[in-house]
């Protein structure tokens, strides 16, 4: 058997450990030269595909491949590009598939959340429907956590350390200002429609009055009056009051709070400001002084202190997609098993793709403590593991040291494509 070439993609919102998976993949490849040529990364993501924008990964070093290790943002460029059904714009479909064979292609890798995974199963169909020899692998990222079939999702341990270190150091400072200024802290953070994120904060309190002292997620529904009265008694009780809150965040009528009216690419709406809303709230109902904080970019590009299971797990996927194309799998994701709490261990599986793409993992009910603004000890439980350990990035001149790839394009041998 003949090597093939692999195409690698990344898609959606970035993480500090995504390109921790691209080493993985490419470095996995290079260690199978009888099976595997050139690995092609998509420029800005599965578009580079559809334009024949290939960047030939070859052309690297092995000391910058290994270096993406520490380094976050997405390498190769990513985008919010969502594909229609294949009965929708066939010609999409077998535009890439025209890109694959001209190129000889014979592996596919799409590093993505959801949506991606929905769109690695739908090419797989399209090769197979085509007669075109594909070996489609989606590796899972998102900092959402909101994948099925896997215990978690690499991107979301490195956030989830990041907001609770944040939360923690936040709590100090409001803390010890309390008694003369800021008695209300906000600090909002991602999660469209599932908690994870949220609950994450939670972990920066282990005693009695620490910061955080609120959650609200997106799992339970606003109630303004219970929220202001617990506010108020937190004050009382500890001087001040800690607050995390998602940014999707519902109002009792089921809406997002903070939905602009405007969408992505994906169709999604363009959350942001629930933060700034809540601390508003709290000042005009109950007079304290306030500060909010929106973690936004921050809280997914924080590399320098990235969760260390993260980063193994985010290496461990992107090994075994290579690995699972390799033995011959296809329309599959290599997803994350927990075999234990303490200590915590884990093993990697292959979930089909049908079971993952367009199904969303939330918060189940038994993570929220009953009055719905804590986590319960089970989630703590769930959650501790996932932020443990640290891998520092080199540093030079005192900042984080990253690299930057030279991303040469290959010459093209199609016509123009225009998406």
């Amino acid at each position: 058997m003949s090597a093939r070439n692999a195409f690698y993609a990344q898609s959606g919102g970035v993480t500090a450990v995504i390109n921790v998976s691209a080493c993985a993949v490419i470095e996995t490849a290079r260690q199978h030269p009888e099976r595997i040529g050139k690995v092609f990364a998509g420029r800005d993501g599965i578009i580079g595909a559809l334009t024949e924008d290939l960047i030939d990964t070859s052309l690297e070093s092995a000391a910058d491949i290994a270096r993406l290790r520490h380094t976050p943002g997405g390498a190769f460029g990513s985008c919010r590009y969502k594909l229609k059904s294949i009965e929708q714009n066939r010609r999409e479909y077998e535009r890439l598939i025209e890109v694959f064979r001209a190129h000889d292609i014979g592996y596919f890798f799409y590093n993505g959340g959801g949506d991606s995974a929905d769109t690695c199963f739908k090419v797989a169909q399209m090769a197979t429907a085509m007669g075109y020899p594909l070996q489609a692998i989606h590796i899972p990222k998102t900092v959402d956590n909101d994948l099925p079939l896997t215990d978690t999702c690499p991107g979301f341990g490195s956030v989830a350390k990041y907001v609770a270190t944040s939360m923690r150091e936040a709590g100090l400072d409001v803390a010890s200002m309390a008694r003369t200024s800021t008695k209300v802290f906000v600090m909002e953070v991602m999660g469209r429609h599932a908690g994870w994120i949220t609950a994450a904060c939670a972990l920066a309190a282990e005693n009695e009055g620490e910061a955080p002292h609120l959650l609200l997620l997106p799992e339970v529904l606003f109630d303004e009056a219970r929220f202001l009265v617990r506010v108020r008694e937190s004050v009382a009780r500890y001087g001040f009051c800690a607050i995390a809150v998602s940014e999707g965040l519902l109002g009792p009528d089921g809406k997002l709070l903070a939905d602009s009216g405007v969408t992505d690419a994906f169709g999604h709406a363009q959350l942001g400001g629930v933060g700034p809303q809540i601390a508003q709230l709290v000042k005009q109902q109950l007079g304290y002084k306030f500060h909010w904080a929106v973690a936004d970019y921050l809280q997914r590009a924080a590399r320098h202190i990235a969760s260390r299971t993260d980063i193994e797990q985010a290496y461990a996927v992107g090994r075994a997609a290579v690995e699972m194309a390799l033995a011959g799998e296809n329309a599959v994701m290599p997803a994350i098993r927990r075999l234990n709490d303490m200590p915590y261990q884990w093993d990697i599986m292959a979930a089909p793709l049908d079971q993952v793409a367009n199904v969303e993992k939330k918060m189940p009910k038994e993570f929220i403590t009953a009055d719905g603004f804590g986590i319960t000890a089970a989630c703590r439980c769930y959650l501790s593991p996932l932020i443990a350990g640290e891998e520092f990035p080199p540093f030079r001149n005192g900042l984080p040291d990253y690299v930057r790839l030279q991303n040469r394009i290959i010459k093209k041998e199609l016509l123009p494509f225009v998406v």
